[in-house]
């Protein structure tokens, strides 16, 4: 259960936690170059624009060819020019295999834009429909790079990433270390979702010549469990990176993620690509949600053997089985006793009569128990970084619909991720402002998971004051108090069950436990990159709490029938004045 020991033994990027490894990196970085293939370099992938026919005052480039990511979303880089002197609206959209993917632009007089449209990563192929008012819909075909292997999006040129790694192109018919997609920094995208799905992000230009809002949300991937990589870091990388612990460390846990900075690699060994390599190699994703077997598999377990976390998504067999046998006793012996006693015409009549009455049970038991709500478990890890007011999460739910919900909204700081190889995927996404899902969010009678990465403001917090040697606890986390740990000067206590706003006294213990101890085994299996930045040992004040209710991610506000429910929270406590 305690995960956490494998990687790491420090607490990435939240104040008052530690920074030390399991191992030392010296010893991570030589076995992992010790395992790096001989004399690989890279692979790029070329992209290549096209162009659009001419529709009057528009013109419109795509780039394709693209690099797709291991999950989440392909980012689709499109140039929309509007030569008139008149504003003009603009819809763009990608469909493929009866989805659509779309974002709503509004270009001022001669305004020249480049946005990005988020293709789910299992789709390798669409078509890109242009529309505009009072002209021909224009459509442009369109095929993705699906390479198997370590996938890398560089915000740079060839040279700087040459230069950053020491790499050099792979020979034909010889395995890269990594593939690369490489991405002009002034126009690179300013959403979350655009980075979450690469194995790394390497930045390969000087530090000025990134913009601001592209840093800003390149420390949010880095912070939500992304693998970030800095060629040429600022002479302040707090400025940028707040949560750093050390500012001159060449590999910084930050967040549920880490920030590397390339340093004393260049001059040693095969150089900063073996470490980029290694770095995306021992660092797995946030959050898996499992996907349904393959359909010549059909069974009652989820790929790789998975079990669903939602009961009410598991047929009753037990139930079923006893009205099966009930049924058959009334139908078998018991109609052999009616015709006895009244005759075969009383059995033609008492037979189907039991049948019809026996689906009426089902359909009534479905009602009054299942009824027509949605059904929910939803798990979640939070990093609260209270100096910014701001909630890092990274959630699983589980789902079960007995009627289709059909949309969902979510903002440009969170991500909503699918398992590999979704079943009943949702048809239509639009991306004009945050992620707005529609048609079949979730299908009817159908369960699902589906992964968040979320970073969101919250003014969540524990106060806590010393009161006659002990220490009084106020719950302001937003949520029901189960339990948890906190750490006072080299006292440890444990938090008392608080509903949210309610005060308590907290008990004291002689040592810590297991923050992960009471967290559901089958849904931690879905945390394999999370874990480690939550089950990690408590500086003084710091806390680690598990919450009740529905947690911090945006589908938090979607009407569900919670089954289960378990949430945990670290950060500093606040304390309060006497």
């Amino acid at each position: 259960m305690f995960l956490g020991a494998l990687l790491w033994t420090g607490l990435p990027g939240v104040p008052g936690g530690t920074a030390a490894f399991a191992t030392s990196p010296v010893a991570v970085e030589e076995a992992a170059r010790e395992a790096a293939p001989e004399g690989n370099g890279y692979r790029e992938v070329v992209e290549t624009a096209e162009t659009f026919p001419e529709l009057g005052d528009l013109k419109a480039t795509v780039r394709v060819v693209t690099l797709v990511p291991n999950r989440g979303y392909t980012p689709i880089q499109v140039t929309v020019q509007n030569s008139s002197g008149q504003p003009r609206p603009v819809r763009l959209s990608i469909q493929s295999m009866g989805r659509v993917t779309e974002r709503s632009l509004q270009l001022g007089p001669r305004e020249r834009a480049v946005t990005w449209l988020m293709l789910p990563a299992d789709l390798q192929t669409g078509t890109l429909h242009l529309d505009s008012p009072g002209m021909d819909t224009a459509t442009r075909g369109f095929y993705l790079d699906s390479y198997r292997g370590t996938r890398v999006m560089v915000l740079g040129d060839v040279k700087g990433f040459e230069t950053a790694t020491g790499l050099r192109r792979a020979a034909e018919n010889t395995e890269p270390l990594v593939a690369t997609r490489f991405v002009d920094p002034l126009t690179a995208p300013r959403e979350l979702a655009a980075y979450v799905g690469y194995d790394a992000v390497l930045v390969a230009v000087p530090p000025d010549q990134v913009p601001a809002d592209v840093w800003a949300v390149l420390e949010t991937f880095a912070v939500s469990g992304g693998r970030l990589v800095l060629d040429q870091p600022p002479s302040n990388p707090r400025l940028h990176f707040p949560l750093l612990q050390d500012a001159k460390a060449e590999l910084s846990p930050y967040g549920f993620g880490f920030v590397r900075q390339f340093g004393a690699c260049r001059t040693q060994g095969p150089g900063c690509g073996v470490d980029l390599w290694s770095d995306t190699e021992r660092a797995p994703a946030v959050v898996v949600p499992a996907g349904p077997p393959p359909r010549w598999e059909r069974n009652d377990l989820l790929r790789d053997g998975r079990v669903p976390l939602l009961s009410s998504a598991r047929a009753p067999v037990g139930r079923f089985l006893l009205l099966i046998f009930l049924f058959t006793l009334a139908v078998g012996p018991g109609g052999w006793l009616l015709a006895r006693r009244k005759g075969p015409l009383a059995v033609l009549i008492a037979v189907p009569t039991l049948a019809v009455l026996t689906s009426l049970g089902l359909v009534a038991w479905s009602v009054l128990v299942d009824g027509f709500s949605v059904h929910a478990a939803r798990y979640s890890l939070t990093l609260l970084d209270r100096e910014r007011s701001r909630a890092v999460t990274v959630g699983l739910n589980a789902w079960y619909a007995n009627l289709a919900e059909e949309g969902a909204h979510l903002p440009a700081s969170s991500v909503l991720l699918a398992p590999v190889d979704p079943e009943d995927p949702p048809r239509s996404l639009d991306w004009t402002n945050g992620l707005v899902v529609k048609n079949s969010f979730l299908p009817s009678r159908s369960y699902r998971e589906w992964g968040e990465v979320a970073v969101i403001p919250s003014r969540a917090r524990l106060t806590v004051r010393k009161v006659d040697g002990g220490v009084q606890v106020q719950n302001a986390l937003g949520a029901p108090l189960q339990g948890g740990l906190l750490k006072l000067g080299s006292q440890f206590w444990d938090l008392p069950e608080l509903a949210d706003g309610a005060e308590g006294r907290a008990t004291p213990r002689d040592e810590a436990v297991e923050a992960l101890r009471d967290f559901p085994h089958e849904a931690l299996m879905r945390f394999p990159g999370a874990v480690t930045s939550v089950e990690q040992p408590l500086d003084d004040g710091t806390f680690v709490a598990r919450l009740g209710g529905r947690g911090f991610t945006p589908t938090a506000a979607l009407d569900v029938e919670l089954e289960d429910a378990v949430h945990l929270v670290r950060g500093q406590v606040e304390e309060a004045r006497r």
